[in-house]
């Protein structure tokens, strides 16, 4: 695995990289994400699906919690060179958690509620599908919060024998009020004091339609098209929404993969 790179050290290797020379970091496997520097002009698809080279040439991609064991990364170079990777994405093992004899109203929402759910996943689809042309994963990533590891990426409660959605994120305990802070430079792209599901949420855009949600907060800090850095305060820990004790569910999309942001952050201090 490629480590991270310096402005100066990316400078160098601008001036002297030859097609197949392709800086990258990141985790080839089930929810892992790849950082990279291509030349100004690099063209690529993943599994046939264009990949988007920004002008100063940094690209992002990244995996689903189920994406298949392998893949093919093509890479079309500015001076007409072609290369077709063949990817092996590691396979994960989650926790399965299987619950019976739950009362019908806790595993289904009632039909009244679930037309708020409908309206509220719109308009984060809505703030998903930004693509800001600022590359602001470049900053690298820090946990927005430090805590007690509460959940873990990728784990799924089976209830009345009905599969429900995997948790697709990282639960860090912590008291109410602590501040949360922006995981990477961005800006933010949904600011909602009261989602039914993960009540106070807000989502900071990193570029690429590459993002992080913050949910169950207390209180937010941010504006819609704020612009972040790495390290500001955004929010505050709290227990909105459906939860049974104050943390924060830190969560991340690449389009519509869900990547598991503890693979992108040193380990919990």
């Amino acid at each position: 695995m490629r480590r991270g790179w310096g402005l100066m050290g990316l400078m160098l290797w601008l001036l002297t990289a030859s097609a197949g020379e392709l800086p990258w970091q990141g985790q080839w496997t089930q929810g892992g994400l790849i950082i990279g520097q291509a030349l100004p002009g690099t063209r690529m698809t993943l599994n046939g699906q264009p990949v988007k080279v920004g002008p100063d040439g940094a690209f992002v991609f990244g995996f689903s919690r189920d994406a298949p064991p392998s893949g093919r990364w093509t890479i079309l170079y500015p001076d007409g060179g072609r290369e077709d990777r063949a990817l092996m994405i590691a396979q994960r093992q989650y926790n399965i958690q299987r619950l019976n004899g739950l009362p019908p109203d806790k595993v289904t929402p009632p039909p009244a509620v679930l037309e708020r759910i409908r309206r509220e996943n719109a308009r984060v689809d809505a703030a998903r599908q930004r693509d800001i042309p600022q590359a602001g994963f470049l900053s690298g990533f820090a946990w927005p919060v430090i805590g007690r590891i509460s959940g873990v990426y990728g784990s799924q409660r089976i209830l009345n024998g009905e599969p429900r959605q995997p948790h697709y994120g990282v639960d860090v305990a912590a008291p109410v009020g602590t501040p949360v802070r922006a995981p990477a430079d961005g800006v933010v792209t949904l600011a909602e004091p009261d989602l039914y599901y993960t009540g106070a949420t807000l989502i900071i855009d990193h570029g690429h339609r590459l993002s992080s949600t913050l949910m169950h907060l207390d209180r937010i800090d941010v504006q819609v098209g704020q612009h972040v850095r790495k390290g500001d305060p955004v929010a505050t820990v709290g227990k909105s929404g459906r939860v049974t004790g104050p943390h924060l569910d830190w969560r991340m999309n690449w389009r519509d993969a869900r990547i598991d942001p503890a693979l992108l952050v040193p380990p919990m201090p």
